[in-house]
């Protein structure tokens, strides 16, 4: 990178890690953004799929105060935000994950916001193909938690921080950076937002940075290995803040027993063949019945997650 003695009044930081086809979605939004004095870092937690060149021809085209970082090897979500919150010259730092389309009044609102906030998160709007998962499920669960996120107490905001999301640079240093004990899919932006709020940090959740999302799961099986290894992750997040901070689901009477019974025999290759199963069926049933075989597999996935975390084996 090359120095800059400028202080923009925003940075937005971009991790990627094989999203060449992705990229394009937030940068080039960034470029029509009605706010101009921010800068975007890219950083490339190993580039797999010539991400490089292709973030290299925006820097080209010079709409963007566009730079990047570019790690040799997979090196890790967390190392990748940090590197890219670290090397930015802003006061206020803004995440946006590579597969998420901005607005063009988004680094101007999270600026406005920040004016009485010390964290911002922004609601996501996944935009889901037409497949049966999408239809029975997807846009159903999607739109129950986006409402329970938007209603969320002050002190349980936290729990919703995510992928599109901002705190200021003060903030991000008192508490650290993200921890890098998170190296399984989820929880280190739970962890970001807890930190936040645990170290005074005034927090909102607001549909005014709203972004469109490119790359939630379409198939019951996505959805339920998310599921799993969101649950894995959530062993790092007790171990270091305890049960009490973030209860996990206990579900109880027949529905309970169902989702522990087939918890039991839940990982990653049984999560594929069940769910693409599921999916053949799905369209065939009465709605409510097919809502509830979804949730059944994905429900099952988290509380395998939780209590058989080595099911789930890849790291991020």
């Amino acid at each position: 990178m090359t120095e800059n003695t400028h202080r923009y009044k925003a940075a937005v930081i971009i991790p990627s890690r094989g999203g060449a086809d992705l990229l394009h979605y937030p940068l080039d939004a960034l470029a029509a953004q009605t706010e101009k004095d921010f800068q975007v870092i890219v950083v490339l937690d190993g580039d797999i799929d010539n991400s490089e060149a292709l973030v290299n021809r925006y820097i080209q085209e010079g709409k963007l105060n566009l730079s990047t970082i570019v790690f040799p090897e997979n090196r890790g979500r967390v190392a990748a935000l940090n590197a890219g919150h670290r090397a930015a010259n802003a006061d206020i730092l803004i995440r946006c994950d590579d597969d998420l389309q901005p607005a063009e009044d988004y680094v101007a609102n999270h600026i406005r916001l920040h004016r009485i906030y010390d964290g911002v998160i922004g609601t996501l709007n996944n935009i889901f193909p037409d497949t049966p998962y999408s239809r029975v499920y997807g846009n159903y669960r999607d739109a129950r938690f986006k409402e329970g996120a938007t209603s969320a107490k002050p002190e349980d905001r936290w729990v919703y921080w995510n992928g599109n999301s901002s705190v200021s640079a003060r903030f991000f240093e008192k508490v650290g950076g993200f921890d890098t004990a998170y190296r399984r899919y989820g929880w280190e932006d739970v962890d970001m937002g807890k930190m936040i709020a645990d170290a005074g940090g005034k927090i909102t959740i607001s549909d005014e940075v709203e972004v469109k999302h490119y790359a939630e799961a379409t198939t019951t099986a996505v959805r339920a290995l998310r599921a799993l290894h969101s649950g894995s992750a959530r062993s790092i997040f007790v171990a270091k803040n305890g049960d009490e901070a973030h209860p996990a689901p206990n579900p109880q009477g027949a529905w309970g027993l169902a989702v522990k019974t087939l918890a039991r025999f839940t990982n990653e290759k049984t999560i594929k063949r069940l769910g693409d199963s599921v999916d053949k069926v799905l369209l065939k049933l009465p709605e409510q019945v097919a809502e509830k075989l979804v949730a059944l597999q994905v429900e099952a996935a988290a509380y395998a997650g939780v209590h058989y975390p080595e099911r789930a084996q890849k790291i991020f």
